[in-house]
Parts: structure tokens; sequence; C-alpha cells
């Protein structure tokens, strides 16, 4: 077991999921699909550090497909759906309930399932 690679398995999710928190609060600042909104797209800090996140996560996935072959690499992108509600409830305020909770424990175990088969 190689610690950084497996790492990097959890990791890029987790930069997704990141990203997708940056767009989000990008959104507050976007009122329709003009040339206005786009300038003040252009230099919003949110924006633009979600898409260097983007870039380096599509780097790291490369990294990650050399090491793990793609049906057991992909695997761990399922655990966005666990991430991004965490994120969106600690930084946003959404709420998270339940049922979130318990299909969150099956995302996890189901990534646990299909990895060791």
């Amino acid at each position: 077991m190689d610690i950084a690679k497996d790492a990097a398995l959890i990791m890029l999710p987790l930069v997704i999921a990141i990203g997708q928190v940056l767009f989000k609060l990008t959104s507050r600042d976007v009122d329709a699909a003009n040339m206005a909104s786009l300038m003040k797209l252009s230099v919003n800090g949110y924006f633009i550090l979600a898409l260097v996140l983007y870039g380096a996560a599509t780097v790291a996935w490369v990294y990650v497909l050399r090491h793990f072959p793609l049906n057991k690499a992909y695997l761990f992108m399922g655990l966005t759906f666990v991430f991004v509600p965490l994120l969106s409830y600690l930084f946003l305020k959404e709420p998270v309930n339940i049922r979130y909770l318990a299909g969150a424990a099956f995302i996890i175990f189901g990534i646990w399932l299909a990895r060791a088969a």
C-alpha cells in the first residue's frame, strides 16, 4: 500500500468538492449571462481559485490514472457526493439531514466494497 497514491485518490474528490463550493460562492456575483457579468466573473477571486483547483485536480487525475486502473480510480470520484454536501453545510450553512448521512455511508461502503473486489 502506497500512502501517497491512496491519499491522491481521496484528495482529488475533496479538491473538486472545494471547487464546487467556490463556484457556488462565485454564483452570488453573477446576475445574468451578459458581458457585464462575464467581466465580473473574470476577476472574481473565488472563480479564479476554483479554476486553479480544477486545473490542479486534472493534473493529479493523470497521476492517479498512471498508478490505478480507471475502473478502480473512478470509484473514488463518488466521494464528491459525500464531500460537497459536507462542505456546503460547513461553509454555506446549507442543511444536511439524516438521509444524507445514511446515503453518504452507503457511498463510502460501496466504494470500499467495489475496491476490494
